[in-house]
């Protein structure tokens, strides 16, 4: 069974995170039944972008990260407060983690803010949203990041990607990085998505 961590930060954008939820679910009942995901916060409530609350399963300080095969991070809004989690030094902590082990992260929209923040896009190919109003990707480029003005960017084991409108795209290439391109092929057939 491949343990996926989904990393949320109080003010997440919620479709961000459900991309995740349902994809790796979808495997985990109609596909090869190898994914679990695992919700994860530094705190015992979190507030969406949008207002409505979650509860995370776990809270950060009292999991081992050795558990987890993949981290996942879902993007979020300044306006939110998502910043305050998302640069925080446990969240960095984490992301060190699965990076120096050499585990798969995905992130989407402004979540690989969090990944620049860290230190681990120095010198690597990378994009956050890009929208041409937005100061994002000059952001990550002040982190040392080589930017690439793509919808999905993979660097290794590093995912990122430039606007929600990639959310189910970086969840299936995070399942196919698990899995395999045959049983992504599957559950994508079985989701609808052709």
């Amino acid at each position: 069974m491949k343990k996926i961590m989904l990393l949320l930060a109080n003010g997440f954008e919620a479709v961000e995170a459900s991309v995740f939820t349902d994809v790796l679910g979808w495997n985990k009942w109609e596909g090869d039944g190898s994914t679990e995901v695992v919700t994860v916060g530094l705190h015992t409530q979190l507030q969406c972008t949008w207002n409505f609350k979650v509860a995370p399963e776990k809270l950060l300080h009292n999991i081992d990260l050795a558990e987890f095969d993949a981290l996942a991070i879902p993007g979020g809004f300044e306006e939110a407060g998502f910043y305050e989690d998302a640069f925080s030094e446990e969240f960095q902590a984490v992301v060190r983690h699965f990076h120096e082990q050499q585990k798969p992260i995905a992130t989407i929209c402004v979540a690989s803010l969090i990944l620049g923040h860290s230190g681990i896009l120095h010198n690597r190919q990378a994009t956050t949203y890009n929208h041409p109003t937005s100061k994002r990707l000059a952001q990550l480029e002040s982190y040392g990041a080589i930017i690439v003005n793509e919808r999905i960017v993979q660097t290794d084991h590093i995912i990122t990607s430039s606007n929600p409108g990639t959310a189910f795209d970086v969840a299936f290439r995070l399942l196919e990085t698990l899995t395999s391109t045959t049983n992504t092929a599957r559950v994508k057939d079985l989701m609808g998505f052709h």
